[in-house]
Parts: structure tokens; sequence; C-alpha cells
């Protein structure tokens, strides 16, 4: 149990450590392995700082290109690199808003602005500027939810430059950017989060799905409306076709009937459709209803004719009656109206 405690309690300073470590090495890499002498005469490369210090105190700092110092009088205290230098940030723990806990790290960028501050004003600086990006990191981790940690990535990159920036002004360093790199989450709350999405993926489908169907009855039943419009239309045509057909026919009958044969015609055909009305006879139906002389053609066909004659008196006694009568608006008759007198007054050989 004690064991286990004290390493739980080392391992932050065990984190410390390492990134002390990595961060002496690197500056290690970047920089000289020893300072350079005092040989009176130096020649200083492009893009580097050599502060010179004059018996224990800070004398100047040479610029790229020769210089001449004072033999045991001046010394080169530190070598500082004027070229922009990525730091990796070591990975850390965060806590959003929202108490998802997270791993992230990131990689920052940096130049020395000011040779004098980056040697005299802090001890080491990149490890002080990689300290700094770690508390201001999970500073900036705790004021959001987790969502917008992955939609406002830039604006937290930006937010870090800031509060890098002014902290860093008297150290002579300014931070150009801040990348996180990568940023790792619990098991569960990936788990989660594929199930969130796997969720809004399936109702994104069934809603396309219950529009497609939508859509699909809305085209059907335009397709029946059309239909049903068109046969409506196709009925009314062949109506009115009919009507005239018929109209047409019984212009054409109405003319062969004023011909001298007509009477004789009409009476063929009446004979005609008499024959051939007894051929459906029973064809339905056991139960028939026949006329006492249904033998009697002749008889059936004078009928007929007699009841045309008839007809055809009563349509010219109209039509002269209406010649006759002056034009004056009179009521209609009504239906219980006896017919009209003119009727009964019209002779028998008209």
């Amino acid at each position: 149990m004690l064991a286990s405690t004290l390493r739980t309690a080392a391992r932050p300073c065990r984190s410390v450590l390492q990134s002390r470590v990595q961060s002496v090495l690197t500056q290690a890499v970047r920089m000289r392995s020893h300072l350079p002498l005092n040989t009176v005469v130096l020649f200083v490369p492009q893009q580097e700082a050599w502060v010179v210090e004059r018996m224990g105190r800070f004398h100047r700092v040479l610029e790229p290109g020769i210089n001449v110092l004072i033999p045991l009088l001046d010394k080169v205290k530190y070598v500082q690199s004027l070229k922009e230098i990525a730091i990796d940030v070591p990975q850390q723990a965060a806590i959003t808003s929202d108490n998802v806990a997270l791993n992230i790290d990131g990689v920052l960028y940096l130049r020395i602005i000011d040779p004098y501050r980056a040697s005299y004003g802090v001890e080491d600086p990149e490890f002080a500027i990689t300290q700094l990006a770690q508390t201001t990191m999970r500073s900036e981790l705790g004021k959001i939810s987790l969502d917008y940690v992955f939609r406002e990535r830039e604006s937290l990159n930006m937010n870090i430059v800031d509060v890098i920036n002014k902290a860093s002004e008297s150290w002579g360093i300014t931070c150009l950017r801040y990348e996180i790199r990568d940023i790792r989450l619990p098991p569960r709350v990936q788990d989660a989060m594929q199930m969130q999405v796997e969720a809004e993926r399936r109702k994104r489908a069934a809603i396309l799905e219950s529009e497609g169907v939508r859509e699909a009855e809305i085209n059907v039943a335009e397709g029946k409306r059309k239909a049903r419009i068109l046969a409506s239309e196709a009925d009314k045509v062949e109506q009115v076709n009919n009507a005239k057909g018929r109209a047409e026919g019984l212009s054409i009958l109405c003319q062969a009937l004023s011909h001298k044969q007509g009477l004789n015609a009409a009476s063929l055909a009446t004979a005609q459709s008499y024959i051939e009305a007894f051929q459906h006879l029973a064809k339905q139906n056991n139960t028939l209803i026949l006329p006492a002389n249904a033998g009697d053609v002749t008889g059936v066909v004078g009928s007929a004719v007699t009841m045309y004659n008839a007809l055809a008196k009563t349509m010219q006694a109209n039509s002269k009656y209406q010649e006759e009568v002056p034009a004056e608006p009179t009521p209609p008759p009504s239906l219980s109206s006896s017919p009209l007198p003119f009727s009964q007054s019209l002779p028998e050989d008209q």
C-alpha cells in the first residue's frame, strides 16, 4: 500500500524531470556543445547572437560576422539562436468544462527577438515556455466543453498563443503559433461518441427515407389525379362526339323521312327491328311478356307508322301555331294544366 502511494506521488515529479531532461537535451542539440573561446578575433554565424560579458558583467551582443574581443576580460557567456524553434509540448491531462478527462499534446513554434532578455530574464527559456504552454492549455480547455474542443480548435490555438506572448514578453521570446497535435479520449467517451455518431446517421437515414416515401406518395397521388382528369376529359369528349353523331344521324334520318319514299323505308326499318327483337327473348330470364298479336308483323308496323304520323301532325300544328301567335310574354303553363286548345281543333286531313 505504501509503495503504491509513493509511486502515485512520484508520477508528477517524474513527468517534470522527464520534460526537464528532454528540454535540456533538445537545447544542447540546437546549441553548440561548448561555448566559443576568446581568440581575440571571432566569427559569429548568421542567425546567431553571442552575449559577451566583461569581467562578469554584460558588455554587448556580437552581431553576425567578424568581431574582436579583449582576452581575459571578455567572455562569451550565452549563445542564442535567432531562428524559429519548434518545441514539442509533452502530453498532459486536462479536464473540460463538462468534466471529461482527456490527454492532449502539441507543438510550439517560437523565436528569440531579444537575446539579452532571453539570457538574463529566465534561466531556461524553452523549459519556461513549455511549462507555460501546458498550464495555458489546461486553463483554456477547462473553459470549453468537449464538443467545442474539436469545433473551435483554431480559436483554442490562438488563445494559447496570445496568453503565452503576454507572459513571455519580458523574456525576449515571441510565440509564433501553437498547434494541437493529438487528442486522446477515454475509451468510454470514444464509445459514447461513436454511438452518438451512429444514432445521428440513423436519424438522417430515417428522415431521408421518410421524405422519399412522402415524395413517392405525392407523385403517385398527383399521377392518379392527372389520370382521372384525363379520363374525365376523354369521357366528356366521347359523350360530346356521341351526341354530335346522334344529332347528325337524326338530321340525316329526318331528311330521309321527308322524301316521298321515306315512310316506306321507315316501315321497313321498324319491321326489321321488330323481328330482330325476338332473337333476344329468353336469353337472360325465363319469364316472357308478349303482346297478343306477336305474330302480326304488319299490324305492329302499322301501329308504329300511325304513331309516327300522329307525332308528325302534332309537331306541324305546333309550328304553325307559333307562327300565327304574336310574340308576347306569357307565363309558362303549369304541369297540371289541360292540353292546348289548338290540339283539338286541327283538321284530321292535316
